[in-house]
């Protein structure tokens, strides 16, 4: 295969475009997932913000406008060909350059402040982004990009345990940590959660499965049925949409997993709030 050469310029404009569009427009699983969850509600109240949900997520794509005011911290997993060549600048820069535009043409808030405990001044353009980034075989380079509003980002968590918790352990601590969030992260929900790997990883794992697409299911069958069960286990918590009751806390629950260190079993939950924004493209 072929090295091939991408314009940082090319980078730029795609990144651009990731976050104007996943900021206007909320993904198709999330609306149906939304739309299911309007029919099947069943607290009165609950089926209106629901509705009102909707309602919001189809003006702000109609008329292109960001579908919350939270337009989140820049974010984003990159899938790195290792025959590629970044040709008039560097990668990271030409992310950073996109997310700038994005967020200045796009009239998207800017949320970003440089130092986190001191000066707190805002850097007035969304940056620097956050990239993961996966070296993998090939001449092309897959982003996927989200924005990440930090409502429900605060109500996350993540814990070590040992692998005597067992997977109880695992359920009881991310259905702590949800039910510790209660109504503060915006519901209904996405849960993303990542099990496994080190201390680190297990939180990027959490995040990279708000990311995932969710009428999908994880592809190992015990996990996928755990997935189903903390969903089940989550909606009969009773916070319902918008924290005003109702039988729709959550609106998925996607596991990411890793392998481990043998003493440990470490478990990261990510709470994303409804309006769970991320897009893909490949360069």
């Amino acid at each position: 295969m072929e090295i091939r050469q991408i314009k940082a310029e090319t980078v730029t404009q795609t990144v651009k475009k990731l976050f104007t569009d996943c900021n206007y427009f909320i993904g198709s699983d999330i609306m149906n997932a939304l739309q299911k969850a309007q029919a099947d509600e069943q607290s009165p109240i609950g089926k209106n913000v629901l509705s009102q949900i909707i309602k919001n997520d189809e003006i702000a794509s109609r008329e292109q406008v960001p579908l919350c005011q939270d337009t989140g911290m820049a974010i984003l997993f990159v899938e790195y060909g290792d025959r590629v060549v970044i040709e008039d600048g560097s990668f990271g820069d030409a992310v950073n350059e996109g997310v700038r535009r994005a967020y200045i043409d796009g009239c998207l808030r800017k949320s970003i402040v440089s130092d986190p405990v001191f000066d707190r001044i805002n850097t007035k353009d969304n940056t620097p982004a956050i990239i993961h980034t996966e070296i993998v075989s090939g001449n092309t380079i897959k982003i996927t990009a989200g924005g990440k509003g930090f409502g429900s980002e605060n109500m996350s968590a993540i814990k070590m345990l040992t692998p005597s918790y067992g997977v109880e352990g695992v359920k009881k601590f991310i259905l702590d940590t949800v039910f510790s969030a209660g109504p503060s992260p915006c519901p209904p929900i996405v849960v993303g959660v990542g099990i496994g790997g080190s201390f680190e990883r297990a939180a990027q794992l959490a995040k990279k499965a708000t990311f995932r697409s969710i009428d999908t299911r994880n592809a190992d069958e015990r996990y996928a049925r755990l997935e189903d069960e903390l969903l089940a286990e989550i909606n009969k918590m009773g916070f319902g949409p918008a924290g005003l009751g109702g039988t729709n806390t959550a609106l998925g629950v996607n596991i990411e997993i890793a392998p481990t260190h043998i003493a440990g079993m470490p478990v990261a939950v990510n709470i994303c709030c409804h309006a769970a924004r991320h897009a893909s493209a490949v360069i």
